[in-house]
């Protein structure tokens, strides 16, 4: 919903208002599209609102295996306030799922596992549902020989360590979280990617919106500064940059080259005021743009 001015408490008449298909995985999915890859998104419809998502994504041909489920799949708004810039999330909370639901979500990703090059976990688990399914998963990926990438925090992140993951995405905030003390500036960060290194995760990149992102291999650290856009919505931009670096390693690039096209990917996705709808040239041209710097002795 776009605002020309928003007041609060007040009443607000959008200029604007666009409905799409969205959340972590789903922006994952629709940005490895367009990119040029085959992908699979799985997770859970309910309702109405899970028909209409089915419908929108199975017209940008991506291919679907989805459970139907109860509980009505959320929704969730982005509100642009044009006069200062600002975007606010509100966001619905996901509802609890029966047990019966994720051992379907296990079968299909064990089905689809066995064929992928690489396995997205992007998001947060249901209240009530398994803090492990992330580790499971890594784990049925390190048996297929893919590579396993968790955005994620908290418990299922930590869990998911243990399984040593292929690379974790978290953002700083995520990070801070995860390893429980505040972080901030660039030292305290390496510091805490290099503990989640030594907990399990093989790579390690921690984004920060308009910040510099992070990324360490395990020997070599660098800092990746995104390309300067005027940006009309960031929402979905840390999918982007997953998605992109998936597609830049499974083309083997080394890290810090993949997360330069990771970072103009995020910048692509601001372009546009719907996540995960960028256009693949905005990508080709940002990279460029994009800024990689090898940190010596981090």
């Amino acid at each position: 919903m776009i605002f020309r001015q928003l007041t609060l408490d007040a009443v607000n008449r959008a200029t604007t208002t666009i409905e799409c298909a969205a959340g972590k995985s789903v922006n994952v999915a629709k940005v490895l599209r367009v990119l040029g890859q085959e992908t699979v998104a799985a997770g859970f419809f309910g309702g109405d609102r899970g028909e209409q998502l089915r419908c929108i994504l199975a017209g940008k041909g991506i291919e679907l295996d989805f459970i139907s489920v109860a509980p009505r799949t959320r929704l969730c708004t982005t509100v642009i306030d044009q006069a200062t810039g600002a975007h606010t999330e509100l966001v619905e909370e996901g509802h609890p799922l029966g047990s019966a639901d994720y051992a379907q979500l296990n079968a299909i990703i064990e089905r689809h596992v066995a064929y992928c090059q690489a396995v997205v976990m992007s998001g947060s688990i249901t209240p009530g549902g398994p803090m492990d399914l992330y580790s499971r998963t890594v784990q049925l990926a390190h048996r297929a020989s893919a590579l396993s990438v968790v955005d994620a925090q908290g418990d299922p992140l930590i869990q998911a360590l243990v399984a040593g993951p292929s690379l974790v995405k978290p953002n700083r905030a995520e990070l801070a979280a995860t390893v429980g003390r505040r972080l901030p500036d660039q030292g305290s960060l390496l510091s805490a990617m290099r503990e989640l290194h030594e907990r399990g995760a093989r790579r390690v990149v921690v984004t920060a919106g308009k910040e510099p992102a992070l990324a360490f291999d395990g020997t070599r650290s660098w800092r990746i500064t995104s390309p300067r856009i005027e940006a009309l919505n960031p929402i979905g931009s840390g999918d982007a940059f997953t998605a992109a670096l998936v597609w830049r390693l499974l083309q083997g690039d080394d890290l810090g080259q993949a997360c330069r096209w990771a970072s103009a990917a995020g910048a692509a996705n601001a372009l546009s005021l719907l996540p995960g709808e960028l256009e693949r040239a905005d990508v080709e041209r940002l990279a460029d743009k994009a800024e990689v710097e090898l940190l010596a002795g981090a």
